[in-house]
């Protein structure tokens, strides 16, 4: 019954933020996240991230950040937060410090000093999204042609750079998203 209730709220969230501002917006975090997911590697590894990105939900917080707070933002001032390198935004439920360093994008939640991160360690060559305390891998470079990806279950899987080995991790994402419904 909650969970309908939280639906049910998101849906009526993001429908009052759309009414309100009449503005699509750029969604300038998440193209940028999109834009990075381009640069990690050839197109194995890229496919490999998004679907990493897909069964943890980086794409889904991003798009959601956009959507309820930077697209309204940017709306009403005229100024994209997520271009700069460093800029404090006023939200209607707090507010929130934006910083690029280059290496990624960090957004803290100046109400709660709750954020989150993605960054590489280039010592363990591992790829992890950063919330709070908690660090969580998704994808570490073992060789020229094999990454270790995170499964729906949480666990490393060993997945060559390849597009059977992107296709056999499409099946292993895209299948647990099929039977969680």
């Amino acid at each position: 019954m909650k969970k309908k209730y939280l639906s049910v709220a998101v849906i009526l969230t993001v429908a009052a933020s759309l009414v309100s501002t009449s503005c699509i917006g750029s969604f300038s975090l998440t193209n940028k996240l999109l834009s990075w997911n381009q640069t990690v590697g050839n197109k194995f590894v890229n496919e490999l991230v998004f679907f990493a990105f897909w069964i943890l939900p980086v794409y889904e917080v991003s798009g959601l950040a956009d959507l309820l707070v930077l697209n309204s933002i940017e709306f009403w001032s005229g100024e994209n937060p997520v271009a700069k390198g460093k800029k404090v935004i006023e939200g209607n439920d707090g507010r929130y410090l934006v910083e690029c360093d280059g290496k990624g994008y960090t957004i803290t939640a100046m109400n709660d000093n709750t954020s989150v991160r993605l960054d590489f360690d280039i010592d363990d060559q591992t790829w992890s999204v950063n919330v709070g305390e908690e660090s969580y891998p998704f994808m570490t470079f073992v060789d020229d042609t094999h990454v270790k990806m995170i499964t729906p279950e949480g666990d490393m899987q060993l997945v060559e750079i390849s597009e059977a080995g992107c296709y056999a991790y499409q099946q292993i994402a895209t299948g647990a998203m099929f039977a969680s419904r």
